[in-house]
């Protein structure tokens, strides 16, 4: 999952008075264990006079440990409104949010399956620098997985960006917390048990190369993440951690 530039943008143009676009494109190889795969990223924002959109499309790409060679194996997409009327009023920084996540994978075989259908209704309030460079946003979210047993249904999410870090021009900083309540079932081995919560966050380290060879949209870096109780690849009632390098392009 990817949400790096989600409320960031959003936000920077807002706060500047003036809606803007921006997109990006990028390919990460994951080097985590039982792994091995890479991950194709497109990522799109548009601020308007009543919010923004955001979404982004995961493609999954089979890895060596895969039988399918290289090839396609899923993929996974997540889209968001922030819807902002008051942007001219003390509350400016708080809006309503409405997201859908899903996806659709494939197990060796060719079998289907879907990856979780969601749907979250909440609110979202931004925090920033004076000068936007620094970003923070939190987020509290009603939530629904379809056809998965939740003791609570809500998310909070933190998304944060930081700008030209240690004073280095076109070094970026950025990620996503997330926390939710989800029912999953473990094969472990000592027989099959659940887990009730799941947590993922995803910090992200960008250098902007192309700055020495008069192309700014080439950025070179990557990203480690971290789950607990995520997705059943994973091992359950364990932190694992996945590192990802990669390189960037802004359009």
């Amino acid at each position: 999952m990817k949400k790096t530039l989600t409320i960031f943008v959003l936000m920077i143009f807002m706060g500047l008075g003036f809606a803007a676009k921006a997109q990006n494109l990028q390919v990460m190889y994951d080097f985590g264990e039982e792994r091995q795969y890479i991950t194709t990223t497109f990522e799109m924002y548009k601020a308007d006079k009543w919010g923004g959109t955001f979404f982004f499309v995961d493609f999954y790409h089979n890895g060596k440990n895969h039988p399918n060679n290289y090839g396609m194996m899923g993929t996974y997409m997540e889209i968001e409104r922030a819807l902002n009327f008051w942007q001219n009023t003390k509350l400016k920084n708080l809006s309503a949010h409405v997201e859908y996540a899903g996806g659709l994978g494939v197990i060796p075989g060719g079998f289907g399956y879907n990856i979780n259908n969601t749907w979250m209704l909440g609110a979202e309030y931004f925090f920033h620098s004076e000068d936007y460079r620094n970003t923070l946003t939190v987020a509290a979210l009603y939530k629904t997985i379809v056809n998965k047993n939740q003791q609570i249904p809500l998310q909070f999410s933190v998304v944060w960006g930081m700008q030209d870090i240690f004073n280095v021009k076109g070094l970026r900083f950025s990620g996503f917390a997330d926390f939710w309540w989800e029912e999953n079932a473990w094969i472990g081995c000592q027989g099959p048990y659940t887990t009730q919560f799941s947590f993922i966050t995803e910090p992200q380290i960008w250098y902007n190369v192309g700055q020495f060879f008069n192309c700014p949209n080439f950025n070179i870096g990557g990203e480690v993440e971290m789950s607990y109780n995520f997705s059943g690849l994973n091992n359950p009632n364990k932190l694992c951690v996945n590192p990802c390098l990669g390189v960037k392009w802004d359009f």
